[in-house]
């Protein structure tokens, strides 16, 4: 300890600061509130940081999710033509010499359309719908008067949707009446 401090300890009736006591409290004070400020920064950064990382898990996991649905999407696409195969053998074998093969291929091919059914396929007959070009594909157009203009007459291959995406649009045959406004604008 300094002389002055000695001095101030050994008077202590009088009640009053000491010039130096009085700095030393100032400074303390500065120093409390730069501590203070500096607490309450760390806090604000360390908000920031765990909402920074609350927004990167999130975006992460939605793009693994996002990941997940494409993988999906291209192993269903490849298993659509398989499905179409199940479905041309089982109209071309319908003697009842093939019964027994045909009961077997018709439980695969329905174990089959139900797993694509629980992985969010869905399975699109537009018989009798209306074209939509964003599910639909004219194969052929045929002039009817008998059917509405632009009415679906005959399905070639089934739509498949996957949440919301088309993994195969509908092979379709389309009603245009003769003479019709779509025709001239085909023609």
């Amino acid at each position: 300890m300094s002389e002055q401090e000695i001095k101030v300890k050994m008077n202590p009736g009088e009640g009053a600061l000491q010039p130096e006591e009085s700095q030393v409290a100032a400074e303390e004070s500065a120093q409390l509130k730069k501590l203070s400020a500096d607490l309450d920064d760390l806090r604000q950064t360390l908000l920031r940081r765990q909402a920074d990382f609350d927004n990167y898990r999130k975006r992460i996991e939605k793009e693994r999710a996002e990941d997940n649905k494409r993988a999906t999407a291209r192993v269903v696409e490849s298993l659509i033509p398989i499905v179409d195969g199940f479905e041309h053998a089982l109209a071309a074998h319908k003697d009842d010499e093939y019964a027994g093969y045909r009961k077997g291929f018709e439980l695969i091919y329905k174990q089959l359309l139900d797993n694509l059914g629980k992985l969010g396929v869905e399975r699109v007959e537009p018989l009798g719908l209306p074209f939509d070009p964003h599910i639909h594909q004219a194969m052929d157009r045929t002039e009817t008067a008998e059917h509405a203009d632009g009415s679906i007459l005959e399905v070639f291959a089934p739509a498949y949707i996957y949440h919301g995406r088309v993994l195969r649009p509908a092979m379709v045959r389309v009603a245009v009446h003769p003479g019709g406004a779509s025709n001239r604008a085909v023609n």
